[in-house]
């Protein structure tokens, strides 16, 4: 038994699974909004499953694919995937396991979802190549979880209604946003191991501007979705609120390098939730 936790512990390592909390907001919130309120216990376990599978399958096969880049960056060579912890033929079966689930579990959604399932299978597990040749990765990892709140509205109705591409794109920007300023601790590493990333292109200074911009197209293209929606006033203070978080992230990352972490994990994590409660809050009384 001892093993066996040790080795999930190891997974969860792999995967950081809690970094679901970045994605997994945006997919009930879009569901809450397409269903009025609420959408079933049925729906909620299809949801997570999905939405764990997803990211599972898009963390595992980032890991496989990395393990010759992590275990040249320091800041990486501890993880499950370097250090022999977690073998390359268990993260492919890993992977693959995960692929597959996620399919079976779109087949149970309805129609649609199935037949989205393999473009999001691709999109979330392109990211893993693009920063071989490409600084727009930052955009391609948006991309990925800014497709939670498509996959959360179609599990509800079955179609993309414009207010959840707003929402979808504003995760985009967001996602993009804050991952430029994790992306600024790798800098030198970038530049040894010839991998294209914004900050080792346009340098340190840069890269938190265009981070600037990114979250102000975010907080545009949510209160987008709150007019399109048209969601009220705990919908609207979601987005005056997301405003000031994404703020006090720049802050927090200006002021001190050291500080990237708090500004990634903390700050964007409670956006999520806070986001998501608000939403609620707006469905049930109004």
């Amino acid at each position: 038994m001892e093993k066996l936790l040790k080795k999930l512990n190891d997974f969860n390592e792999l995967v950081m699974f809690k970094h679901s909390i970045f994605s997994l907001p945006f997919i009930f919130i879009a569901m809450v909004v397409a269903a009025n309120g609420w959408f079933g216990f049925k729906l909620m376990i299809l949801g997570i499953l999905a939405a764990l599978t997803a990211r599972n399958f898009a963390m595992g096969f980032n890991r496989y694919m990395d393990r010759d880049i992590d275990a040249l960056n320091p800041r990486t060579v501890n993880r499950p995937n370097v250090d022999g912890r977690i073998s390359a033929s268990s993260m492919l079966i890993f992977t693959i396991a995960n692929a597959l689930g996620f399919i079976l579990i779109a087949y149970f959604v309805n129609d649609l979802a199935l037949y989205l399932s393999l473009p999001i299978l691709f999109v979330i597990g392109s990211y893993s190549y693009f920063k071989r040749f490409s600084y727009l990765a930052h955009i391609i990892l948006g991309i990925s979880l800014g497709l939670a709140p498509i996959a959360g509205v179609v599990t509800v109705l079955e179609t993309i209604p414009l207010w959840s591409v707003f929402l979808s794109i504003g995760v985009m920007f967001w996602v993009a946003g804050f991952d430029l300023l994790y992306s600024l601790q790798d800098i030198e590493v970038d530049k040894k191991l010839n991998l294209h990333s914004i900050p080792s292109k346009f340098g340190a200074k840069k890269t938190m501007l265009i981070s600037k911009v990114f979250h102000f197209f975010t907080v545009v293209f949510w209160l987008l979705f709150v007019i399109n929606s048209e969601s009220s006033f705990f919908a609207y203070l979601a987005v005056i609120i997301s405003a000031l978080m994404l703020s006090y992230e720049h802050y927090l990352v200006n002021k001190d390098f050291t500080k990237i972490d708090k500004a990634f994990f903390t700050v964007n994590g409670y956006l999520g939730i806070v986001f998501f409660i608000l939403i609620v809050l707006d469905n049930i009384f109004y």
